[in-house]
């Protein structure tokens, strides 16, 4: 999915890191690391992932590394979103570069891991969680995959029924796929979004409020092309109310947000969460909008 969508503009990434160097007048002194979780169909030597951690790393001058979600593409799609999270936590725990916290940069599904690592990985500390291109309230179809060869068993999948046990064990976007007309079958048998958004109550619902509410700031970027990400407003936890396709609701009216189910309004009223919007297509950023919008927060 986001590697189709990424191909057009990071295949000119040389050029921009070379152009970047004209808009980095000043540049950035920081001491905190960061990491770059990458979307689905993505993995960490592929042109976007790449772009994303070298943009970074030149501008902070600190060097960033990217997470690879078990072995990545493949993984991306097949691996249940809870396997995806307890990957890429042991693997961060393993790195003694984070242990006085760190910056999160998650694109696209990255953002669902990101989310989950925050709240269910007793690891080190994140400090800001910069969601780029995120489907953070959830996703309200099925997902086009692509040209890739085992892209018709996708479809199959997808045919059995997105909530059924099979599916939601052998594709990972089933577990942030929240259908408004079928909100109980979601909340019954959707394994991982009804988890970290505190739907459903359980022992563990306090200790991942408290872990989500306890970042530093929370960064939110939509992409004003995305026909990835649906709703778009999803990168902004707005979403439909649940029955309702017609109308997407802003993050401060849905449910999640109105209840403070995993700390949402906590941080909001606390002034941490950053909305921003660029006009590309779905993780399509320049150097200039990285430098407004993702930098003052990698300090």
């Amino acid at each position: 999915m986001d590697r189709i969508c990424l191909s057009p503009f990071f295949s000119f990434s040389i050029l921009l890191l070379l152009d970047m160097l004209l808009f980095a007048a000043i540049p950035l002194s920081s001491s905190t690391p960061f990491i770059v979780l990458h979307g689905i169909s993505m993995q960490c030597n592929d042109a976007g992932s790449i772009y994303y951690t070298m943009t970074l790393t030149t501008l902070t001058k600190v060097k960033g590394s990217c997470v690879e979600v078990g072995n990545g593409l493949m993984d991306s799609w097949m691996m249940p979103m809870n396997n995806q999270v307890e990957n890429a936590c042991g693997k961060l725990k393993a790195m003694p570069e984070l242990k006085d916290g760190y910056n999160m940069v998650a694109l696209s599904q990255g953002n669902m891991v990101g989310r989950g690592v925050i709240e269910l990985c007793d690891g080190p500390p994140v400090k800001n969680f910069i969601s780029v291109g995120g489907p953070n309230a959830g996703h309200s179809s099925t997902i086009a995959c692509g040209p890739f060869p085992w892209c018709a068993q996708i479809g199959i999948f997808y045919g059995m029924g997105v909530y059924t046990p099979y599916v939601q064990e052998h594709l990972a976007p089933s577990g942030y796929i929240k259908l408004p007309n079928d909100i109980p079958a979601y909340l019954r048998e959707c394994k991982f979004l009804p988890k970290i958004n505190n739907e459903v109550e359980d022992s563990e619902n306090a200790l991942r409020k408290k872990r989500f509410s306890s970042i530093s700031q929370l960064v939110l970027v939509l992409f004003m092309g995305d026909t990835i990400i649906l709703p778009q407003e999803s990168s902004w936890f707005g979403y439909y109310p649940n029955g309702d396709f017609a109308k997407v609701v802003p993050m401060q009216q849905t449910d999640v947000y109105l209840k403070d189910l995993f700390g949402l309004q906590t941080l909001d009223k606390a002034g941490k969460i950053k909305f921003f919007k660029v006009p590309g297509q779905h993780l399509v950023i320049t150097v200039p909008e990285i430098q407004q919008f993702i930098l003052p927060y990698m300090t």
